[in-house]
């Protein structure tokens, strides 16, 4: 299962740099997810300071 950014996301970036398959993007105002490309490992959920990454 695909993990998703909520609106609890304030655009630090932590996120991204940890993801291994490269899934997470800048967006507007938030990061986002690729469904197609996460593997479901929860490495951004662990590093997320503001608990904005959830499973989806």
């Amino acid at each position: 299962m695909a993990y998703k950014i909520t609106d609890k996301c304030v655009a630090c970036g932590t996120c991204a740099g940890e993801c291994p398959v490269e899934a997470i993007a800048a967006g507007d105002p938030t990061y986002t997810i690729d469904p197609a490309k996460c593997v479901s490992c929860g490495t951004c959920a662990g590093v997320c300071p503001m608990e904005a990454i959830v499973e989806d």
